[in-house]
């Protein structure tokens, strides 16, 4: 199946030496089905198919858009003067669509590729300032962490090139009491189906891994006091205090392993004490090194004692696992140590590329329809979900009230990205600049002047308290999604051309510029 030229996705996109434009280029469209492929030639031959390709480009390619019907109307705030109207009707389907805005990668690749850019704005900021945080927070001492989750049986690994369990010895292999090998000598490659999946399935404590999946959100509020208190004890304040000398900051995600399992990613910073800009120069007496080992510590001691889904399920003490592993952030390449030095513009990538993760196959590389691991904990957190549900009724315990909801994520009910309130700036900001450079831009199309944006930064990111207009709409909502499947086929091949697009371009200006942090937002 061949994209034409005029599809309004791609040419928007296009630019001369673009490889991936023109007709000599077509979309990606692999493994269709003789169904779908007939109902995507209808779709490219049909009438509407150019209103169609206009509302695709208008939503950045998203794959699933919300469909609305209705109408606006904005008003200058201070007099009342009606600015200008808006209907649905005036577009060329009769109906506005809005994207979905999903994080995940598998759902909306093209919403997806958004999020992980503004998280990608949010966390530099926090590293090296902008987006109205300023540049003297680089100073600061920071870390990139990452808490694991406590193993729950052994599992296949990928270990760059060497044996997933080494051997007991000569003795031969130790078996476990299923009589299955307790050891495993393969080399696994990155991609081996077996990576994540447990030795032993019997063995294995999925109702203790999906247990502590449930109650990770509260594992980490529980480091961040413990973090805090030490750190607290480090400057030699009461932890009551600590906010006259310093404060310390974080923007974290989670992510997925092949096994199931979350583990947080964080990056923490030790600002001075409460400012009202909140970015203090941090007190001299910790540096990024003594931070890493109070980070260690604190993450080692946490514990949290939880009952059971019900009386036949047994309490647990859960923690984080053995592994964490600190990392101090500088703002500049060391020479001296160039295998663990990390810069802004890497730390920033990775947690962006983090936050679109999810627990299905797209995003963890495991197949969940034919891993028997991922079909085993799906089946176990239901069994959970229904004793807890049970239990609740009979007693009234909300410990694990509604976990039947979480099974799509293995029990994880936190946010997979959060920070805390002074880190930099806010996911809701960028989006409300967006929104408003995209009213300019299309003010300045109209009008042929031209437009410079970065000089407009300040009033792109101002408070709410700045606005001058009042926006009143009546909106009913349609429903979600595109109303074919071959459209949102299309759509999404439309978006991993953009995609390329995105990569192709970053890849000139690194040509012309040479090796150095990317500002724009990559997060390939």
């Amino acid at each position: 199946m061949h994209n034409q030229s005029s599809l309004a996705p791609v040419a928007g996109l296009s630019e001369a030496r673009f490889p991936g434009h023109g007709e000599h280029a077509p979309l990606d469209l692999p493994n269709l089905s003789p169904r779908l492929e007939a109902q995507l030639a209808d779709l490219v031959v049909s009438p509407g198919f150019d209103d169609w390709a206009q509302a695709l480009a208008r939503v950045g390619n998203c794959a699933h858009p919300v469909r609305l019907h209705g109408h606006s109307t904005t008003l200058d705030a201070a007099t009342g003067e009606v600015l200008s109207s808006y209907s649905s009707t005036e577009e060329p389907l009769g109906v506005t669509h809005v994207r979905c805005g999903n994080r995940r990668a598998s759902v909306c690749p093209s919403c997806s590729r958004v999020y992980a850019a503004d998280t990608y704005q949010l966390i530099r900021a926090g590293i090296v300032g902008g987006k109205t945080v300023p540049p003297t927070v680089a100073e600061n001492p920071l870390v990139f962490a990452t808490l694991t989750a406590p193993s729950f049986g052994h599992v296949h690994g990928h270990r760059d090139g060497r044996p997933c369990r080494p051997h007991a010895g000569r003795k031969g292999a130790p078996r476990c009491r299923h009589g299955l090998p307790a050891t495993c000598a393969a080399r696994h490659g990155e991609n081996d189906p077996l990576v994540g999946r447990p030795l032993c399935p019997g063995c294995y404590d999925h109702a203790s891994h999906l247990v502590w999946q449930w109650w990770a959100p509260e594992l980490w509020k529980r480091f961040s006091i413990a973090l805090r208190r030490s750190v607290a004890k480090a400057l030699g304040v009461p932890a009551t205090r600590l906010e006259e000398v310093a404060t310390v900051q974080y923007a974290k995600v989670a992510e997925y392993q092949r096994r199931g399992v979350i583990h947080f990613h964080a990056l923490i910073r030790l600002d001075g004490p409460t400012t009202p800009d909140g970015f203090a120069p941090a007190p001299d007496r910790l540096d990024a090194p003594q931070l890493a080992e109070l980070i260690k510590d604190a993450a080692a001691g946490v514990r949290l004692t939880v009952t059971g889904v019900d009386r036949d399920d047994p309490a647990r003490t859960l923690a984080f696992g053995a592994q964490v592993d600190t990392r101090p952030v500088t703002t500049r390449a060391r020479p001296d140590d160039p295998d663990r030095s990390l810069t802004p513009g890497q730390v920033a990538g990775y947690l962006a590329k983090y936050a679109t993760k999810a627990a299905d196959d797209h995003d963890t590389g495991t197949d969940v329809s034919s891993d028997p691991h991922h079909r085993r904990l799906r089946a176990v957190v239901r069994d959970l979900a229904d004793r807890a549900d049970a239990h609740q009724q009979a007693t009234g315990d909300e410990a694990y009230a509604k976990l039947g909801e979480w099974t799509h994520m293995l029990g994880f009910r936190g946010h997979f990205g959060t920070k805390s309130r002074r880190y930099s700036i806010t996911l809701t900001a960028l989006r409300r600049a967006r929104r408003r450079a995209q009213t300019l831009i299309n003010q300045s199309r109209a009008q042929g002047k031209p437009l410079d944006l970065a000089a407009l930064e300040a009033d792109l990111l101002a408070d709410d308290d700045h606005e001058t207009t009042l926006v009143i709409g009546s909106w009913t909502y349609l429903g979600t999604g595109w109303p074919t499947e071959a459209q949102t086929v299309l759509a999404t091949a439309a978006a991993a051309r953009a995609r390329e697009h995105e990569r192709w371009k970053a890849e000139r200006r690194r040509d012309a510029h040479g090796p150095r942090d990317n500002q724009q937002g990559r997060t390939e």
